[in-house]
């Protein structure tokens, strides 16, 4: 992982506030040359600083208003291929492996309370799958945020 400065940090903070904001307007708004900008997205690029260049669209947007998380306990040795399975299940946005009791939490979103019934009993029936538990998302309280994170970040160095 790379190990960021606090250029690095100024430049991801810019970001931040303005995801589609060119690597001119970048460099006149931190003060530096294009080339240096340029160049350090690259190097955080390939140092694996960004997830994702994908925008984040809102699954209601798309028809799919209701979101749950499911919590999954699995059979160890057979991850890796519910793994691949969950991949094939169009609604799921998210898996995370877990330590404690629950293996999986997958966020998944659907059209109505039935296809998220139907989704949960896909899930299910992959091999593997032992048992599932469905949380209803009433709403989100705090979006993905790093923001924080890059201040800490900061005070550090």
């Amino acid at each position: 992982m790379t190990k960021l400065d606090a250029v690095d940090l100024d430049l991801l903070r810019a970001l931040s506030h303005d995801p589609r904001a060119t690597v001119v307007a970048l460099a006149e708004k931190l003060g530096l040359s294009r080339n240096t900008v340029q160049a350090r997205m690259s190097r955080l690029e390939k140092g694996g600083v960004f997830l994702s260049f994908e925008r984040t669209l809102s699954a209601e947007a798309l028809g799919f208003p209701i979101e749950a998380f499911l919590h999954v306990t699995v059979r160890q040795a057979e991850l890796p291929a519910i793994r691949v399975a969950l991949a094939e299940v169009p609604e799921v946005l998210q898996a995370h492996g877990l330590s404690g009791q629950i293996d999986l939490l997958v966020r998944v979103a659907c059209r109505d309370t039935q296809h998220l019934f139907d989704t949960d009993a896909r899930i299910l029936a992959i091999e593997g799958v032992e048992r599932t538990e469905t949380s209803l998302v009433m709403g989100e309280v705090i979006g993905y945020r790093v923001e924080p994170l890059m201040n800490l970040a900061r005070e550090r160095d």
